[in-house]
C-alpha cells in the first residue's frame, strides 16, 4: 500500500492526515516545528481534530524533516493560498511546497493539490517547479491530481468524510487512481471531474457564489439602513417564500469566501476578460467594516458621547463563530476604523489565540471585562457571548451594535 505525505498540517491538512492515517501509512509534514511537536504530543490547537481522534490515526507520523518525504509515493499539498495587499494571488506557499515535493519525487509518484487555486494553476505554475527540481517529466515519470478542500473550520457536523469530494487527475488512469484513493476515507462519495482545470474552477466558483449572495444582502443592508428598516426583519419576512435563499449580511473574511473570488478574477483578467459582477460583490463586502464603524459612531453621537477618547469593546476577532481561526478576519477593519475616529478599542475573544492575534493584527486581546464602554460591537457570535452579562459593561448611553443578529433585539441599538 502506497505511503502518503500530507504537506501542511493546518485546518485542511491535519483532518486529511488523520483520516488517511486510520487506513494506511501517512507522513504528516509541516515546516513549523512547534506545530509538529504539538501534534506529536497529541493536541491540535485549531480544534479541528479532538485529542482522542488523533490517537485513532495509528499509521500517522509527524515530521519537519525533508528526508522522510522520500518514503512517500503520493504527496497531497494542503498549504494556504492567500492574497497579498493588492488582492492578487500569493502563490509563495504553494510554490515552496512544490519545491519541497520536487526534491522527494521518484518515478511513478503522484502529487495531488488541495489548495485553492485558479483554473490551470496546477499545470501552469506547479508542474514546471516539480519538473525543474526533480528532473522528472510530467505525465511520464510523475503525475498530478487536484481535489479541492471543502473543510469548514469549526463545523462539527460537516466533517471531511461526510462532505462529497471532487477529484481529478492529469491522465484518465491517474484520475481513477486519485478517485479511488479518496473513496477510502470519504463516506459521502466522490465526483470525478473531467479535468484538473474543471476541478480547480469548481472550487473557486463555490465560494465566489456565496460571496456574491452575501454581497447582495450586504447591499440590501446598506439600502435599508438609509430607509430606517431592520434588515433582519425584512429577511425573515422574505424567507417565508419556499425558494428564498437564507443569506445574512455580515463581514466576509476567512480563508475561502473572502479570498477565492480574487483567484478567479485574476485568471479572468490574465486572459483578457474584466469581471464586473464578481468584483462588485468583493467591493461591497470589503467595505462593510467601515460601514459598521461609521454606524456605531453616528449612534454614539446621537446618544451624546464625545467620540474622541471614548471606549469601545469589540466582541470577537475570529473570522467565524465558535472557531479559533483568525485568517483574513474582517473584524480588524471595524477595529481600525473605530481607531481612526479617535476611539480606544478593547477586543475580547475567548476562542482566539492571543499570540496569533498579536502577531497577525498587532492587537492585544483583553483577558476580562471589568469596565463600562461607550460602545459594544458584537462582531462574532461565539457561544460564550450568549450568557455574557452586558449590564456589567454598559450604561444607559452605551451603544450596542450587533453585526451577527445574535443578541436579543431588545438589548441592541442596531443590527447590521
Amino acid at each position: 500500500m502506497k505511503k502518503i505525505a500530507i504537506i501542511g498540517l493546518g485546518y485542511v491538512g491535519l483532518p486529511l492526515a488523520v483520516e488517511f492515517g486510520k487506513k494506511r501509512p501517512v507522513i504528516g509534514f509541516d515546516i513549523n516545528e512547534a506545530r509538529i511537536r504539538e501534534l506529536q504530543n497529541g493536541h491540535d490547537r485549531t480544534l479541528e481534530v479532538e485529542d482522542d481522534e488523533l490517537k485513532t490515526a495509528s499509521q500517522l507520523s509527524y515530521s519537519s524533516d525533508l528526508s522522510v518525504l522520500k518514503e512517500a509515493s503520493i504527496f497531497i499539498v494542503t498549504v494556504p493560498t492567500p492574497v497579498n495587499e493588492y488582492k492578487q494571488p500569493d502563490l509563495t506557499p504553494l510554490k515552496k511546497a512544490s519545491e519541497t515535493v520536487g526534491k522527494a519525487l521518484s518515478d511513478g509518484d503522484i502529487v495531488i493539490y488541495e489548495s485553492t487555486v485558479y483554473p490551470g494553476c496546477t499545470e501552469e505554475d506547479c508542474v514546471p517547479i516539480l519538473e525543474k527540481v526533480s528532473g522528472l517529466k510530467f505525465n511520464r515519470d510523475f503525475f498530478c491530481g487536484y481535489s479541492p478542500e471543502r473543510i469548514n473550520p469549526g463545523d462539527k457536523q460537516h466533517r471531511l468524510p461526510t462532505i462529497k469530494k471532487v477529484t481529478s487527475g492529469s491522465t484518465p488512469e491517474i484520475a481513477e487512481e486519485v478517485d479511488q484513493l479518496y473513496k477510502e476515507i470519504i463516506t459521502a462519495g466522490t465526483h470525478k471531474a473531467t479535468s484538473m482545470k474543471v476541478a480547480e474552477a469548481a472550487k473557486v466558483i463555490e465560494n465566489s457564489q456565496r460571496d456574491l449572495n452575501i454581497a447582495f444582502v450586504n447591499e440590501l443592508a446598506l439600502i435599508f439602513d438609509k430607509m430606517g428598516i431592520d434588515t433582519e426583519d425584512v429577511l425573515q419576512a422574505a424567507g417565508t417564500k419556499w425558494n428564498f435563499l437564507p443569506f445574512k449580511p455580515g463581514l466576509v473574511g476567512g480563508h475561502c469566501i473572502g479570498v477565492d473570488p480574487y483567484y478567479l478574477t485574476h485568471k479572468a483578467e490574465a486572459i483578457g476578460y474584466h469581471p464586473q459582477v464578481i468584483l462588485a460583490g468583493r467591493r461591497i463586502n470589503d467595505n462593510m467594516g467601515a460601514h459598521v464603524a461609521s454606524s456605531v459612531v453616528k449612534l454614539m453621537a446621537q446618544k451624546g458621547s464625545v467620540i474622541k477618547g471614548s471606549k469601545a469593546l469589540v466582541l470577537g476577532i475570529t473570522f467565524k463563530e465558535n472557531c479559533p481561526d483568525i485568517r483574513n478576519s474582517k473584524v480588524i477593519d471595524v477595529v481600525k476604523e473605530l481607531h481612526s475616529y479617535g476611539i480606544e478599542v478593547d477586543t475580547y475573544d475567548p476562542q482566539a489565540d492571543k499570540e496569533e492575534v498579536k502577531h497577525e493584527y498587532g492587537i492585544d486581546l483583553i483577558n476580562e471585562l471589568n469596565i463600562k464602554y461607550n460602545a459594544i460591537v458584537l462582531a462574532v457570535s461565539h457561544k460564550e457571548f450568549a450568557n455574557l452579562s452586558f449590564d456589567a459593561i454598559r450604561n444607559k448611553s452605551t451603544v450596542v451594535y450587533d453585526i451577527k443578529g445574535f443578541l436579543d433585539k431588545k438589548m441592541v441599538d442596531k443590527r447590521l
